[in-house]
């Protein structure tokens, strides 16, 4: 299923003043940002901008859209124009943030290939500047790109045809998540700064990075423009909030225990990064940690290293209390969908077993304190 099929035919609610045209919202909302963007650019620079972002645009799982699209048929929601406008919106919201935490990251490879900054970096590095100032040229192009694109998402939900208290109700959606996500990313940076973050940290940051926009603003959304009552805006909240902190600790699992042909990414990175997850929180709280601190952030961590900090994670009791917290998360975003109508629930249900897949806890033994301390702190977390 795409988010953008609608049928042109289908007529629409009076919107806010300056609404665009029947025939413009039979252009998916992502066309038009990128061909309006086109058609305003201003030399060969500016026009390799907006190359990028289409690149960045093109492909993805698109899960997002596609949990607000289901959902809103799901709750009798017939303004299906409408609908696909505001997805592909939430989609180009993701671009954005997707652009500036590579930005803060200080990453220039996304997918396998150049990001906006690494673009830019390379096309710098080209005319025969410095690293140094090759790497601020990109930084330069992923800060403009990045806010071309949340400014898009923004003008699209705008003008996306609903009626005046159906877009202020989204926009409304929009600047909590914004507020959070920000939040999020001020949080994310501050607690590499120090090894004293807790579990709750972490845990809070999944939460304001990516539950919040990821699946609390679609699933919501999807209600809002489907006029659904404000209870079950409330309880989509609730599943989404679930569904989204367990999709981040499930993510960051797979980045250290899972395969690049599962992945689609270096098996070495999540560890050579170092970065503050729930599931490096809890190890750190072990005694196991004394050996496992020489391989996390380790730059050059080999391959053997990796393993024996697998190992590590596995025997401290680590990964399987994390792995309880993603069961225990996933089973309470499952128990919140009685409170949605029954037509919603099922393709709910369904969304959530395609993005979180049922399976046991990892059965390898532990010491008994490792793991009493681990599921201590995730309990006192959750």
């Amino acid at each position: 299923m795409t988010t953008t099929a609608a049928s042109a035919g289908q007529g629409l609610a009076s919107g806010p003043p300056h609404a665009p045209r029947q025939e413009d919202l039979a252009t998916p909302a992502l066309e038009r940002f990128l061909a309006r963007g086109r058609a305003q650019v201003v030399d060969e620079h500016d026009r390799a901008l907006w190359e990028a972002l289409h690149g960045l645009t093109d492909g993805g799982k698109r899960f997002r859209p596609a949990l607000l699209m289901h959902l809103h048929r799901a709750l009798g929601g017939r303004d299906h124009h409408v609908a696909s406008a505001v997805a592909d919106a939430i989609e180009l919201l993701h671009t954005a943030f997707v652009i500036h935490d590579d930005v803060i990251d200080g990453d220039e490879v996304r997918r396998g290939r150049p990001n906006v900054g690494g673009t830019f970096a390379g096309r710098a590095r080209a005319t025969g500047a410095s690293p140094e100032r090759s790497h601020h040229y990109g930084e330069a192009a992923g800060i403009l790109a990045g806010d071309l694109a949340l400014a898009g998402a923004v003008r699209e939900i705008a003008l996306c045809g609903a009626r005046r208290d159906v877009v202020v109700r989204l926009l409304d959606l929009l600047e909590e998540v914004l507020h959070r996500s920000a939040a999020g990313e001020l949080a994310d940076v501050r607690v590499s700064l120090t090894v004293e973050a807790s579990l709750a940290d972490t845990l809070d940051i999944a939460e304001w990075k990516t539950a919040a926009y990821s699946f609390e603003l679609p699933l919501q959304a999807a209600a809002v423009l489907a006029e659904a009552p404000e209870d079950v805006v409330v309880a989509l909240g609730a599943v989404g909030r679930c569904l989204g902190v367990a999709f981040q600790l499930q993510d960051d699992l797979d980045g250290v225990f899972a395969t690049a042909e599962q992945t689609g990414k270096d098996p070495l990175c999540d560890l050579r990064e170092g970065k503050c997850t729930a599931l490096i929180t809890v190890a750190r709280s072990t005694r196991r940690w004394e050996e496992l601190a020489q391989y996390v952030g380790d730059p050059d961590l080999t391959a053997d290293g990796a393993r024996r900090a697998r190992e590590l994670l596995t025997a401290c009791g680590a990964r399987r209390a994390v792995e309880i917290l993603v069961r225990d998360l996933r089973e309470a975003a499952v128990a919140g969908t009685a409170a949605l109508p029954g037509t919603a629930r099922e393709p709910l249900l369904e969304m959530i077993r395609l993005l979180l897949p049922r399976t046991a806890p990892s059965t390898a033994a532990a010491p008994a304190e490792d793991r009493t301390r681990a599921r201590t702190r995730v309990r006192g977390a959750a």
